[in-house]
């Protein structure tokens, strides 16, 4: 690990989000009702004006990773032309899995479902039990891993091909930009990305943490509050960044693969033990039928009358968040796939995350949805009553015939699910703290340490502010609108590149 001295920090983009998250916190602790409010207007001129911007760069990326794959640039090295992978397979596709999605796809999972049923929009389509499975997995399946996958192939040709030393956004600007990326518009874009990657991790604590600190508080008969959930989040930033200061990359990578068997052995308790098998292949099957047969209807729905709100409401909001998460995420993975060809990159992030994506929402949001269809417990008027999403996850549970050990791994696996996507995103964060960072350099602990208190403040100032479901998932909308411009910038500057890149090697 190399000693990176302190004249290599940018202070102004280490310091700068630090001053503004700080502000923009106490403004939420100081006034919840007023900043709420105001949180709600700004979505509503993104996402209701807005939205067809974020669908269009959603079919963008799809469409640009099939190309990608099956191009002349599919056979590009991540890396020396002949170098072989560091990461068997496993490993590389745990660490990208679990860094990618972390805990909220186990919230998603169980509760998605409900939240789709109470729209109109289903009713308009067809029947609940038929569209309520098929909306998680157009949600969360390929557009998602394509935003990750394609900008991780841009991440990793700029470190490991061309041997650029500064792993920034802007530095992935810099073919068409130029120059200007060291000078303002440079500083902007970074801001920019850092500030996404701060409304990336606040959407996703803020929406995970509270389940896992409902299950903490039922196994333990604690009482369950604002400062238990923040305490939860501190200690969890505590045990993670002190297993990355002694472990580092392979920390990440022991983390990865102890999530992996912890999130798969759930999810095979939950269909062998849970009694709604039958129903959980079958109407997953049918789901992954109907997502395939509707996907382009799908991809373009925008709701212009607006009957539903349907795409304002979960669509636009979901291609904003995974756009939030692809400033940290895609770095990672953009490191961890050099030897990879683009090809195996591409191909390989769809057979892993994809898979393992689809796989969870069809075991955990069917068997809720099988319980639903059979009579036995009515959730979708449980949540239509009191709107508690996270007491209906318990409920889901409690139904299971061994609900105390289901409990208990859910609460290992949000844990484990933290610790690799969190540390991933510090890692990145600090990165971004150097003016240059050569590709085996890696930020001082201490910069790592700064990073992770940062990422922590805007969750606890939601959590403490009461934000409704609308307003934490307003923070990713809100902050994704500049980072598809750069998105489009980078992507750009790639094909600038690896045009000059194939050419040079046929001379």
């Amino acid at each position: 690990m190399n000693k990176l001295k302190s004249s290599r920090i940018d202070w102004l983009i280490t310091l700068a989000p630090f001053i503004i998250i700080m502000a923009l916190a106490g403004v939420l602790f100081a006034f919840p009702d007023a900043s709420n409010d105001i949180i709600s207007k700004v979505r509503y001129f993104f996402g209701n004006t807005m939205g067809i911007y974020y669908l269009i760069i959603g079919i963008g990326v799809l469409v640009i990773s099939i190309f990608l794959s099956f191009s002349k640039y599919g056979n590009v090295v991540l890396g020396e032309p002949n170098e072989k992978p560091k990461y068997s397979f496993f490993v590389w596709g745990s660490m990208m899995f679990t860094c990618g999605l972390a805990a909220d796809i186990l919230f998603y999972s169980f509760a998605e479902w409900v939240m789709y049923a109470t729209n109109p929009h289903l009713e308009e389509l067809g029947s609940v039990t038929e569209w309520a499975g098929v909306f998680p997995l157009f949600h969360w399946s390929f557009i998602p891993w394509a935003f990750y996958l394609v900008l991780a192939v841009v991440f990793g040709f700029m470190l490991h091909v061309k041997k650029r030393n500064r792993q920034r956004y802007s530095e992935a600007c810099r073919p068409i930009i130029g120059k200007q990326a060291d000078g303002i518009l440079g500083r902007i874009i970074d801001l920019f990305a850092l500030f996404a990657l701060l409304a990336g991790t606040a959407t996703t604590f803020s929406v995970a943490t509270p389940l896992l600190a409902a299950i903490i508080v039922k196994l333990f008969g604690i009482t369950l509050s604002r400062t238990v959930v923040t305490i939860i989040i501190l200690l969890i930033t505590c045990v993670v960044y002190t297993y990355a200061v002694l472990h580092g990359f392979k920390g990440i990578s022991f983390l990865a693969k102890l999530c992996i068997y912890l999130f798969f052995g759930l999810l095979l308790i939950v269909l062998v033990t849970g009694g709604q098998g039958k129903f959980i292949v079958e109407n997953g099957f049918q789901s992954l039928g109907k997502m395939f047969q509707n996907f382009i209807g799908l991809c373009t729905y925008t709701d212009p009358e607006r009957t539903n709100n349907f795409p304002q409401d979960w669509t636009i909001y979901y291609w904003a968040y995974w756009m939030v998460w692809s400033v940290a995420a895609p770095f990672f993975i953009g490191n961890i796939s050099r030897g990879r060809t683009i090809k195996q990159t591409i191909l390989g992030g769809y057979v892993f995350g994809v898979g393992s994506t689809i796989i969870s929402f069809i075991v955990l949001g069917n068997y809720g949805l099988g319980i639903q269809t059979s009579g036995a417990t009515d959730f979708i008027a449980q949540y239509a009553t009191d709107g508690d999403l996270y007491g209906l996850i318990l409920n889901i549970i409690d139904t299971m015939p061994i609900s105390k050990v289901i409990l208990v791994i859910t609460v290992l696996c949000m844990i484990a699910f933290y610790a690799t996507s969190f540390d991933s995103i510090a890692y990145t964060a600090a990165c971004y703290s150097y003016k240059e960072l050569g590709e085996n350099e890696h930020p001082h602990k201490l910069i790592e340490l700064l990073w992770c208190v940062l990422l922590i403040v805007l969750p606890i100032a939601l959590v403490f502010s009461e934000s409704s479901m609308n307003n934490i998932q307003s923070i990713s909308i809100i902050s994704a609108f500049p980072i598809g411009i750069i998105m489009i910038i980078m992507i750009a500057g790639f094909f600038k590149d690896i045009k000059e890149y194939i050419t040079k090697s046929k001379n």
